[in-house]
Order: structure tokens, then C-alpha cells, then sequence
């Protein structure tokens, strides 16, 4: 069946009452999310509403809601017993999720919603399952509106990704390095981003959180963490505290993290984070957006699982561009694992070749990525 006019099926996602107010008189093909109506005056009478138009988690009176069902509207809202909220608009703030924390007893938001999603993690209902979809999908939105994204699948914000092991010490060489490398980058521009948690995570969004201050800043904070080097000390979160107290007001990044491993309180160095119940859908998104480059410092199986993640990624050219994969720890990937020589073999006459790289230098990291941006993926290329 042929459409009349083509731009009916166009879905319009309202966040704000701006955009409300902009929509005129017309809701088709319209979802609204989160918007609280209780202190609005709405004619509804006079707006245009049918089976194409959404509600979801937006503040209604029961006489708003039952003239828009009237009308053909779906109006959905969560249950109140929900620790989350699914249709929220925006990311995550560590001050958030970490509400109600302390190093004697943790009840915090966080810990709320991943005691929810565990009690039921391998078999959620068919309810539980659906809100946690849509909460991932807000978060995806929330991602997007942040980085933004052109029609090519490139971002506004130009993503370098940092990958490594949660379990490494805050006195660790390789903390270290990885903190002083994202300070590098980030003062270069780019927009940093970590899956979100401590060891190596926790380096990658101290460091962007100190660009444009001076390194001396940077090694006293190193200096304070490291009092209680390990994440499961006891203390850890208190001498992040005393950092951020110190040192208040730092650099933008971004931290990706997820319920399904275990419950690892995210970092207090991102600005935003964008938490998800499927460690899937995280792992690929952090990979996906970080187009200037993947730095990959030690860790183990999960960093190796993402490293070929994302090698697959540039491999087949699937998100329009290659990237540069950057390898920080020689004895790691060339000698111990041998994972850099196998890529360079698997990369072997391939497009993304050149954009494979391995040093001990933190300085050569943002050398290379300088040298190598990503290119743009051309038609019939992609590898078999």
C-alpha cells in the first residue's frame, strides 16, 4: 500500500515542553516522554491525538488520561515499586546513583536497582523484562543527544574509548600511565570515555577529569587515591571524595557501565554515565561511539573479549568508519597474550591495518590517535 504523504510515519520523540509548545496542534506520530503535565494547561481538546500518539511516564490527571485513551492514545506509566525509572531523559550522575551511600552501610540507588535486576537476572517476567528494554533504549537516547550523532553515524563529540582491568590497584604503574594518557587526550579535545568502574576504568576518567590542570595536580590526586588502593578497600570511595574536594570542577567524560557483572559502584570522576542493564548492548555502544580510537591498557578476559569486539567492528567496517585500536603495555599484548601480533596478522591487507599500534608511552598514545582519524568506511569495502 502506497502512503499519500510519506512524512505521516515520521516519529517525533517530545522530551521537553519546548519542543511540546514548537509541535503545534498536532500529536500524531508523536511519543512524549517524561514530561509532567500536572502544572500545565493543556487544551487537549484542541491538539490533534490518535492511535499514533505515546505517553510514556508524562504526569497525567485520570480525566487527561482518560480523554486522550478516548482519542486513541496509549499512555503507559512504570510501576511505583520500580527502584528506576524507564523513561528517564537524561544520563546518570555518580551523585545519583551513589544517594544514600556510605562505606559502613550502602544503601544507595545504585545498589537498589541491582538488587532489583538480580532477583530475578536469568529469568525476569515478561513485565520486568520490558521496562528494562525501554529503560536501555532512554539510555541510548540520552547517549545520542549527548554525543550527537550525523546521519553517517559520525558524533559531534570526538570519543576515544579506554579499556583495562577493574581489578587494577590505584598504585598500579598502569594506572598510572592510563590516567596520564586520557589527561592528554583530553586536553587535546577529545571526549574520553570508560566502561565506568574502578582499576583502569577509574584511571580513565581521573585523568580526562584533570585536563588542562597541571600533571602535579594530577600525581597528588594519584597520591591521595592511593591510600586505599584497591576497589574493595575499605575507604576507597572516601579518598575519591577527598580528591573531588580538593580538586572540584574538573573536565567532562563519560562512563558506561552495567548492572549484569556484579555490583562495582561506578567511578566518581565522569560527569555522566550511561548505566544499563545489558552488558551487551553497553559493550557494543562503548565501542561503537569511541570512533577516534580504542586505547586498550591491561586487563583481562572482558578487556580481551572487547578488544575483538571491537577488532570485528573495524574489520567489517560496521558502524561507516575504522578506527584506531591503540594498545598501551607491551609485555601485556605482545609478549604475555600475543593478542597485538594475532590482529596484526587478522588485519593482514585490510583497510584498518595501519591504525594498529603498541607502546609504553602515554605520549605516543596521543601521537598516534593525532595521526590516524578515523576513516570513513567506502562503499563495497567492507571485508569478507
Amino acid at each position: 500500500m502506497k502512503l499519500e504523504n510519506p512524512q505521516e510515519t515520521i516519529i517525533t520523540g517530545i522530551k521537553t515542553f519546548s519542543q511540546f509548545r514548537n509541535n503545534g496542534a498536532s500529536l500524531k506520530n508523536c511519543t512524549l516522554q517524561a514530561l509532567d503535565f500536572s502544572k500545565e494547561a493543556v487544551n487537549w481538546e484542541r491538539i490533534q491525538v490518535d492511535h499514533t500518539t505515546t505517553f510514556l511516564g508524562c504526569t497525567l490527571s485520570l480525566e487527561e488520561e482518560l480523554l486522550l485513551r478516548l482519542k486513541g492514545a496509549y499512555v503507559y506509566r512504570a510501576p511505583e515499586t520500580l527502584p528506576y525509572d524507564p523513561f528517564r531523559t537524561s544520563l546518570y550522575t555518580w551523585q545519583e546513583l551513589l544517594e544514600g551511600f556510605s562505606e559502613e552501610a550502602d544503601h544507595s540507588t545504585d545498589i537498589q536497582i541491582y538488587q532489583h535486576f538480580s532477583a530475578a537476572k536469568f529469568t525476569p517476567t515478561i513485565n520486568e523484562a520490558l521496562w528494562q528494554r525501554i529503560h536501555d533504549y532512554s539510555i541510548d537516547e540520552a547517549l545520542r543527544d549527548l554525543l550527537g550523532f550525523d546521519e553517517e553515524g559520525m558524533t559531534k563529540r570526538p570519543c576515544v574509548g579506554f579499556m583495562g582491568g577493574h581489578g587494577v590497584r590505584r598504585d598500579d604503574p598502569f594506572f598510572i600511565k592510563t590516567a596520564r594518557t586520557a589527561k592528554l587526550c583530553g586536553e587535546q579535545g577529545y571526549f574520553i570515555v570508560s566502561g565506568g568502574g574502578p582499576g583502569i576504568m577509574e584511571a580513565t576518567n581521573l585523568g580526562a577529569y584533570f585536563a588542562g590542570r597541571p600533571d602535579a595536580a594530577l600525581v597528588d590526586a594519584i597520591r591521595i587515591l592511593s591510600e586505599k588502593p584497591y576497589y574493595k578497600d575499605n575507604g576507597y570511595h572516601q579518598q575519591a571524595m577527598k580528591v573531588l574536594d580538593k580538586y572540584p570542577d574538573g573536565a567532562l567524560s563519560l562512563a558506561i557501565p552495567t548492572w549484569f557483572y556484579g555490583h562495582e559502584p561506578s567511578n566518581l570522576f565522569a560527569s555522566h554515565i550511561a548505566k544499563y542493564f545489558s552488558n551487551s548492548i553497553r559493550e557494543d555502544n562503548l565501542l561503537a561511539i569511541s570512533l577516534y580510537g580504542i586505547v586498550c591498557a591491561p586487563g583481562s578476559a572482558g578487556t580481551t573479549q572487547e578488544i575483538f569486539m571491537d577488532a570485528t567492528q573495524n574489520h567489517y567496517g560496521t558502524f561507516n568508519y575504522y578506527s584506531p585500536m591503540v594498545f598501551l603495555g607491551r609485555q601485556r599484548y605482545e609478549i604475555d597474550t600475543l593478542i597485538f601480533p594475532l590482529l596484526k596478522q587478522l588485519a593482514w591487507g585490510r583497510e584498518y591495518a595501519d591504525m594498529l599500534f603498541i607502546t609504553d608511552e602515554p605520549e605516543e598514545v596521543l601521537q598516534f590517535l593525532k595521526e590516524n582519524p578515523p576513516r570513513k568506511v567506502q562503499p563495497n569495502s567492507s571485508s569478507a
